[in-house]
């Protein structure tokens, strides 16, 4: 921050952000968690500043996250070699294990601690927890990767409710007690979906959906799921971008008002989307 802002300035810029609060205080909020943002750890601070202030003005803000990265290092550290088939992580008996020990034990923990350093109220949960994902095997090639068949989203509800920050880890499981390996942005869009959220934010180390993905001034601010599916058609949208975007279409269905692709690369990028008139990123929505 520049040191020579004003507190006249501060002023102004918390009197523009009043129409934006108010909009949002008492709305539920899903924002998917992962990218740079999750590595790097100056971002991380930054997004866990964020959630603690959105929840502090009264944002009912639900984190979801993965950790592909820290999976695999843990892996290597078993000596187990990290092997992916179209972006999914091939999933044995003795790596779910490990996924289960990262995602639901020391990221999930690690973040919950983080929100509450900053003064948010955190609870941790997993998938498994309450039943509130429910998968199967997607594809016995890859092994225990879950499709989602039913999110319960009373657990969820309940802790909002008590007005903790519920921090969900993105493993699942069956009704034979088989444990998932889930996708996040698959997971966070089918569980803003059963919340009914105001909004569901994507992180990722994008800016948004670009017309042409070399040239980040072509980013799209707006577009509806009609105007989306075109994209396809044309190729502008392509590639690691298809099942971004389908998770976004996948959200809306469900019952989500609206999703936002944002670059997590940013400082405090979800403030600049909830709280100021430019926004951040793509707005995917219904019409």
């Amino acid at each position: 921050m520049d040191i020579n802002f004003s507190n006249a300035q501060r002023a102004e810029v918390l009197t523009a952000a009043l129409p934006y609060i108010k909009k949002y205080s008492g709305k539920t909020v899903v924002i998917k968690y992962g990218g740079n943002a999750m590595i790097n750890k100056t971002l991380k601070q930054q997004v866990m500043e964020d959630i603690a202030l959105l929840w502090l003005i009264g944002v009912k803000v639900v984190l979801v996250h993965g950790g592909g990265p820290e999976i695999s290092q843990t892996m290597e550290k078993f000596g187990k070699e990290a092997k992916f088939v179209n972006g999914l992580r091939v999933t044995d008996k003795e790596t779910v294990d490990i996924v289960q020990m990262v995602l639901a034990g020391k990221i999930n923990k690690t973040l919950v601690n983080l929100i509450q350093m900053k003064g948010g109220h955190a609870m941790g949960l997993s998938g498994i927890d309450g039943g509130i994902i429910e998968a199967t095997m997607k594809d016995e090639t890859l092994g225990y990767v879950g499709e989602i068949t039913k999110v319960r989203p009373q657990p969820i509800e309940a802790l909002l409710e008590k007005n903790y920050i519920p921090v969900i880890s993105t493993v699942a499981s069956d009704r034979q007690g088989n444990t998932y390996n889930i996708n996040g942005d698959t997971a966070a869009a089918r569980i803003a979906g059963a919340l009914n959220a105001e909004r569901l934010i994507m992180m990722t180390d994008i800016a948004g959906i670009l017309m042409d993905k070399d040239d980040p001034s072509t980013l799209i601010p707006h577009i509806t799921v009609d105007e989306a599916k075109k994209l396809y058609e044309s190729g502008v949208i392509s590639g690691g971008m298809i099942p971004k975007v389908d998770c976004c279409i996948d959200a809306i269905e469900h019952g989500v008002d609206n999703v936002v692709i944002m670059d997590g690369r940013i400082p405090h990028s979800i403030l600049m989307e909830l709280l100021t008139d430019e926004g951040a990123g793509t707005m995917v929505m219904k019409g």
